[in-house]
């Protein structure tokens, strides 16, 4: 069931947001338009990456354990350890401590697969550890055929450009706001102001889609906001909503 921010945090000035003319829409990545591989998928990977092959016995508890440690795009860690924290406060905001916080969390779970906490993180930087939602494309693909620009508003430590690119989406995003790049995070009003700069729009001519709280910040910026429910990869999450919202036919 699809989810929208409660009116009560849309500005009061402003008229409700479904009755703005949109302009743009902004979406978030991990979670809204795709989502990482099974957890199982996942580490047989790495491991073959690494030489190793896992019999699923193995690989499950292995996964298990690792996702308990904690995972880039999966639930927070059990428990951060202390060399680590600074680096989990910074993942979003810089590259090396991304890959050092999720490298260094995979490293705390004991493996005979040498080198399996960095191939585990290299899966992240490639299309192929990820899956787009099935309603992603069609729903992008209408709201730039409608002449309504696009941009993606992640906190992340990497770049996803290429994500888009092996997934023929490329053409269809305008701008990347990357948490990274631009140095600020969601809920921050700044990183969402600055999205729609890239876009050339005004904030109140635009409608943010993405599946936390944190998305939900947009609306401290002027915009409007649409928060969808969590969905297994390869599932339909509700993206297309924001088609009627977006008011394309």
């Amino acid at each position: 069931m699809v989810q929208r921010v409660p009116d009560a945090l849309v500005p009061t000035d402003h008229p409700p947001s479904h009755l703005r003319p949109v302009e743009a829409v902004l979406f978030d990545f991990h979670g809204t338009l795709a989502q990482v591989e099974d957890p199982l998928t996942w580490v047989v990977a790495a491991a073959a990456a690494c030489g190793a092959v896992l019999d699923r016995g193995r690989a499950t508890i292995l996964a298990d354990r690792l996702l308990t440690a904690g995972r880039a795009g999966g639930p927070l860690p059990h428990r951060v350890p202390p060399h680590l924290a600074e680096h989990w406060a910074d993942r979003d905001l810089y590259a090396h401590s991304h890959r050092a916080a999720y490298t260094g969390l995979a490293s705390t779970v004991q493996t005979d697969v040498e080198g399996l906490a960095d191939a585990l993180y290299e899966r992240l930087l490639t299309s192929d550890g990820w899956l787009p939602y099935p309603d992603t494309e069609p729903t992008l693909r209408k709201l730039h055929d409608a002449g309504i620009k696009i941009g993606v508003v992640s906190n992340i430590g990497f770049d996803i450009r290429p994500h888009f690119a092996s997934w023929g989406l490329d053409e269809l995003v305008d701008a990347y706001a990357l948490s990274f790049e631009v140095g600020r995070t969601k809920p921050d009003p700044a990183i969402f102001l600055r999205a729609c700069g890239m876009l050339g729009v005004d904030p109140e001519r635009t409608l943010m889609v993405g599946d936390t709280p944190a998305d939900a910040g947009a609306v401290r910026a002027g915009c409007a906001a649409l928060v969808l429910p969590a969905a297994e990869p390869g599932r339909t999450n509700g993206l297309g909503a924001t088609l009627a919202l977006a008011g394309c036919p």
